[in-house]
């Protein structure tokens, strides 16, 4: 039985420039207290989080091992990472049962959250940035001259961590003993999975493509590799990584045997992408600014009964502007549709009238004789067209 999580660490980390307080998630065996496998990221985690944590859980090689095998059963806390299509199909293949425990009962998964409280007054309390530490003055802040870790340093203090409470703590329920003493002692049979089968049950299906000369389409977007050559015509199935859409994994549609990876064709340098990140932050800060400024709402003070009052006066100049400004944010009113009216439908077409009202006269198509087209009975008038017994012309 092994249990799993996720915890913000209270720790400020420097991540590309910026404070951060780092998520991380993390897979324990129930019976040995044991830490089978950690994931840490700089922002809130996804299922991308957990599938990673579960390939450190279950792979027994270094330098993950000696833990790890398929467990029986994994619980969970509802969380929607979790309980995501992507990570509920990689647990069914690999045969794991999840229980998904109520809500709002951490005491059913008691290794786990023991071990998040662990992990803060063990190791986190002692870091640089520490973010629960008391402070002087009123207002809790930090220092400004405090130096936080790297990203990369903390992680690596946080596996060092890992591995010394699995092979040197004594957690009191084991009576004396370390995790990796009473994981040795226990005669429980292991599943082990290949690394290749495991990397191919974590990821995420995205369906069956063919293969072009351009490479194979995913999202609206080529990736290639140098083992297309030739290969052009195929039928792929295409699995990737959550969020890495830099590369994806292909696998032949019938068989299932794995052809190669398939980079992104095209791909923005990093000066490019940088550029793109700081316009998208810029637009950001300008639209959280309209947002507040239109939410905005003043009112006159009242010294007598009186109706609200609301503030804020306008010329008809900057109102006409604004009115301008937001009239031309919506693609459907600047759409013409009556410049060029649509032609009539065929005369054999069931139109209702008010959509025949809107086309224009249909033109007569010439005849090859150059006479009418109507067909005519033999007493000179126009013969009715003949209908089938549905009611459609014939």
């Amino acid at each position: 039985m092994w249990e799993t999580d996720h915890m913000q660490a209270p720790v400020l980390v420097d991540v590309d420039g910026h404070a951060r307080r780092p998520w991380i998630t993390w897979f324990t065996d129930c019976a040995t207290n044991a830490i089978t496998g950690v994931a840490v990221t700089p922002v809130r985690p996804s299922r991308e989080s957990v599938l990673a944590a579960l390939r450190s859980a279950v792979l027994r090689d270094e330098p993950y091992g000696p833990f790890g095998g398929l467990p029986e059963r994994v619980r969970v806390d509802r969380g929607k990472d979790f309980l995501s299509r992507t990570v509920t199909a990689a647990f069914d293949l690999l045969d794991v049962t999840v229980e998904d425990l109520p809500a709002y009962t951490p005491h059913l998964k008691g290794t786990v959250e023991g071990l998040n409280r662990a992990v803060e007054g063990m190791f986190l309390a002692a870091l640089p940035g520490y973010a629960r530490q008391p402070r002087p003055g009123r207002r809790p802040s930090r220092p400004k001259d405090e130096v936080l870790l790297g990203f990369e340093d903390f992680t690596a203090r946080l596996l060092d961590w890992t591995q010394w409470w699995n092979t040197e703590h004594r957690p009191e329920p084991l009576r004396g003993k370390t995790p990796l003493q009473a994981w040795q002692e226990d005669p429980t049979p292991l599943r082990d999975v290949p690394a290749a089968d495991l990397w191919t049950f974590t990821l995420e299906d995205a369906g069956i493509r063919t293969l072009t000369t351009r490479g194979v389409r995913f999202r609206r977007r080529d990736y290639v590799g140098a083992w297309m050559t030739g290969q052009a015509g195929i039928r792929v199935r295409i699995r990737f990584m959550p969020h890495h859409d830099h590369r994806i994994e292909v696998y032949h549609a019938a068989t299932g045997r794995y052809l190669g990876p398939a980079d992104l064709a095209d791909q923005a340098t990093e000066e490019q992408v940088s550029a793109v990140r700081r316009a998208r932050a810029a637009r950001s800060r300008r639209l959280k600014k309209d947002l507040k400024a239109s939410q905005r709402q003043r009112y006159a003070a009242a010294t007598r009964a009186e109706p609200p009052r609301q503030l804020g006066a306008l010329t008809g100049a900057q109102a006409d502007a604004e009115l301008a400004q937001s009239a031309d944010a919506g693609l459907s009113q600047l759409a013409l549709p009556d410049v060029v009216p649509p032609a009539a439908p065929p005369a054999d077409w069931r139109t209702p009238a008010s959509l025949a009202a809107l086309t224009t006269p249909a033109r007569s198509a010439p005849c090859p004789s150059g006479r009418d087209s109507t067909a005519t009975a033999p007493d000179g008038r126009a013969a009715r067209p003949t209908t089938k017994e549905d009611g459609d012309p014939s």
